[in-house]
């Protein structure tokens, strides 16, 4: 093995130098120079002259020139030849042999510019490493790759011969692909084997961009080809009709006949075919590559596609007034409001028929309802249940999350990728003008810069306007005063008060106890047995389980939570028959659901210990609100500060509103000025500071009608009377001691009846409101219509015998 030299050894030459513009010559290169540039003639005609008086060829130094800056390395070159190139022109031939690092300028013949140079070194080990050895087979392997794809095959034995590291790394300096830098950077690196290294990186680089490159163009030209296929087939297939048309002797027709004979053939209004007919003369107009004839054929598929005409035939169905009836009643347990309208408008509806009524100026005889009421009641399942009873098609349109005003009324025909809006589709879908349409979570609905779609829904669920709807997109009269809406929502205040006002509120207030145990046993059981993979009589569930699931495992307006609980019921049984641990058939009672699905979730209040109530120490009292998920108990808590903190003034904590807010500050003030007709310590007050608290803090609470309900806890607090458990009030209160009627009185009592609270304390002026409770719920509370305060402090504060104390 050759040994290593630790530094480079030098020998130093005086060369002129031949400037090398946007260009680089490594060692080993063979290239020709034209000489009509005047700083190449200048440095051969030097080399010449300096040849003249030694021995050997002429030598330059060759050293490119970026931007007008020369490089730190140069190569030194022999001027093999001077003659003319194949132009015409003179020329040299010059060899590179080695690198040269360039010193200081120095003097020498002729006009050429002469410098000081070291010829580098290299010192390549012998036998070469294992890992040089692959280098330089991966090196031949890509070059080769690269030259049969450019089809230079005479070259690629050429590269195959070349044994030494530092030849082989300077022969790329022949790819035609590396750029000036990249050449400088080969030219600069002294060290053979880091120049082979970055050579065949940069060969590397090249053929992977190269395969992309071709991948591109493959696909490029496959789908030029497949256009012009396309185009010929298409020439050839009209070349075809036109001689089938002349075979047969008819006269030359196109796209635009076809659609003409299906306008004239289709059963449409008569407006509806002139705009159509119209439509037609366009598209016969319009060349085959104008982008409106493609906008034309759509628009008029989509007419010919909707049932103008055709309604459902539901004179046999929706005319049996007892039997819709029957349909809902085995579809739908409770739900009587809803039930009892849809009756009166299926009765009016034959009535009219009777009479020859059906359609009276230009209107038919449809119905817009509002189903508003708590998740899980039933909304969106009594649509089907309607259009079944009816006998009429149902489709579903979700509203819920809809912020573009065009998703109702359809798009502009102008815009590419233009749709009627969900109302057309609808109608389309359905097949049938008169079909049963739910428009599903209303009360969700957005609005942003697109516009509003409520707005859009006004004219589709007015009655007055909707037998001449126009969608965007159809641009001609669509009636849809035979459309049955059924509109669902959650929350009632979320409506825009001018589309609420153009349907007719039905009010979903939840289901009784005893309602929920018929919907489980009759509904819920069933289909969840059928999804657990049971069979009827196998899993048993007593009418006490349903109803203690209902009561105490479950708090809610709906039935969804009973029905998941049903669920894991039934899986709960399946996994411990499938594990051996339990025989079929199998019976839960009551006492069986602990061990299955856990301790009970809501424990009424007066089921617990009477240590554990809420309302086991003054200030605290029970009171009812109504959220969007229902009716719902709300606990009232109230404390005095110590005199000592001097934190004096209304302390209010719970994520009160402003209403809310006030109505505390409306109760401590009745206190504060009626203390003493009450018998209350309320001189006490102005050293002390007052806090009401509404647990439950992260939800946000706002609404007059816990009025009475602070009132009582206040005056709870003062007299050191408790509140009875089994007393729930709700109510507005005034500065003189008055009792204000509130909302949503059925949604709380069915709240108090769900919470296990007997008594109820309510407004006098909300006592035609009972009329809307269940006969069963009224039944099972001791309701008290009351116009003062004073009677709400007689019915709901304990003895004074009971008293724990007196707040001084």
């Amino acid at each position: 093995m050759a040994a290593e030299t630790a530094d480079s050894e030098y020998s130093m030459l005086t060369l002129p130098v031949l400037p090398l513009d946007d260009e680089v010559v490594l060692p080993g290169m063979v290239v020709p120079l034209d000489l009509s540039d005047n700083d190449v003639r200048a440095a051969v005609e030097a080399a010449q002259a300096a040849a003249r008086s030694g021995a050997g060829k002429p030598k330059v130094l060759l050293v490119p020139r970026i931007d007008g800056t020369y490089a730190a390395t140069g190569v030194l070159g022999t001027v093999e030849q001077v003659g003319r190139l194949s132009d015409g022109d003179p020329g040299a031939l010059i060899r590179g042999l080695g690198r040269v690092r360039i010193g200081a300028g120095t003097t020498g013949p002729g006009a050429a510019l002469w410098v000081e140079g070291s010829v580098v070194q290299e010192t390549v080990p012998e036998p070469l490493p294992g890992s040089v050895t692959e280098l330089v087979k991966e090196y031949k392997a890509l070059a080769t790759s690269w030259l049969k794809k450019r089809g230079a095959w005479q070259v690629v034995d050429r590269v195959q011969q070349i044994d030494g590291v530092s030849a082989l790394a300077d022969n790329s300096g022949y790819s035609p692909f590396l750029t000036v830098e990249q050449k400088v950077e080969l030219l600069e690196t002294a060290d053979p084997v880091a120049r082979l290294k970055l050579a065949t990186a940069q060969l590397r680089e090249h053929l992977a961009e190269q395969d992309v490159a071709e991948t591109i163009a493959k696909d490029v030209q496959e789908g030029v080809d497949k256009q012009q296929r396309e185009f010929l087939l298409r020439r050839q297939l009209d070349a075809v009709r036109k001689e089938l048309r002349e075979l047969n002797g008819e006269s030359e027709g196109d796209e635009s006949d076809d659609y003409r004979a299906r306008v004239e053939a289709a059963d449409l209004p008569e407006k509806v075919r002139e705009a159509a007919l119209k439509e037609v003369e366009k598209l016969e107009r319009s060349s085959d590559q104008s982008p409106e004839g493609s906008w034309i054929r759509t628009w008029l598929d989509t007419v010919l596609e909707l049932p103008w005409n055709e309604r459902t035939d539901d004179s046999a169905s929706a005319y049996d007034i007892q039997g819709a009836r029957a349909v809902l009643d085995a579809e739908h347990a409770g739900l009587e409001d809803v039930k009892e309208r849809i009756t009166e408008y299926l009765a009016v509806r034959k009535r009219r028929a009777e009479r020859g009524l059906g359609v009276v100026g230009g209107r038919r005889g449809g119905a817009v309802l509002a189903l508003v009421g708590p998740p899980g009641v039933g909304k969106t399942s009594l649509g089907e249940s309607v259009a079944h009873a009816m006998g009429r098609k149902f489709v579903r349109v979700a509203l819920g999350g809809v912020r573009d005003e065009a998703e109702i009324r359809g798009h502009r025909r102008t815009y590419v990728g233009a749709l009627p809006g969900r109302i057309v589709r609808a109608i389309k879908e359905a097949g049938s003008m008169n079909p049963v349409v739910l428009l599903d979570e209303i009360d969700k609905v957005g609005s942003d810069f697109r516009g509003d779609p409520a707005a859009a829904l006004l004219e589709v669920l007015d009655p007055a306007q909707n037998h001449t709807f126009r969608d965007h997109y159809l641009e001609v009269e669509l009636d849809l005063s035979d459309v049955v809406f059924l509109a669902t929502a959650n929350v009632l205040e979320a409506i825009p008060e001018a589309l609420l006002d153009r349907m007719e509120l039905v009010r979903l207030d939840g289901y009784t106890e005893d309602e929920k145990v018929v919907i489980a046993r009759d509904h819920l059981l069933p289909r969840q047995l059928e999804r657990a993979g049971l069979e009827p009589g196998e899993v048993v569930l007593e009418d006490a389980s349903l109803r203690k699931l209902a009561g105490e495992y479950t708090r809610e307006a709906g039935v969804r939570t009973l029905e998941r609980s049903i669920a894991r019921l039934l899986r709960k049984v399946a996994a411990q028959h499938e594990l051996g641990d339990r025989e079929l058939p199998f019976t839960i009672g009551p006492d069986d659901l602990r061990a299955l699905i856990g301790r009970p979730h809501h424990v009424p209040e007066s089921a617990q210990d009477p240590a554990e109530r809420r309302t086991s120490v003054p200030g605290v009292a029970t009171g009812l609100a109504v959220t969007g998920a229902g009716g719902d108990v709300l606990f009232v808590e109230a404390s005095l500060a110590d005199p000592e903190t001097g934190a004096a003034g209304l302390t209010l904590t719970g994520q009160l509103g402003d209403v809310m807010k006030e109505s505390a500050q409306i109760a401590l003030s009745f206190l504060r000025s009626h203390g003493a007709e009450l018998e209350l310590p309320v001189t006490g007050l102005k050293d002390r500071g007052v806090h009401i608290h509404f647990p439950a803090g992260a939800v946000p609470k706002d609404g007059p009608s816990a009025g009475i309900t602070m009132t009582t806890a206040l005056a709870s607090l003062l007299s050191g009377r408790l509140v009875r458990t089994d007393v729930a009030m709700t109510g507005e209160v005034s500065l003189t001691g008055r009792v204000l009627p509130i909302g949503g009185l059925k949604q709380k009592l069915l709240a108090a009846h769900r919470a296990g609270i007997t008594t109820v304390v309510i407004p006098k002026r909300n006592e035609a409101d009972l009329d809307d409770v269940p006969a069963e719920i009224l039944d099972k509370l001791d309701v008290h219509p009351v116009t003062d305060v004073r009677q709400v402090l007689e019915i709901a504060l304990a003895p004074a015998e009971v008293a724990v104390g007196v707040a001084a």
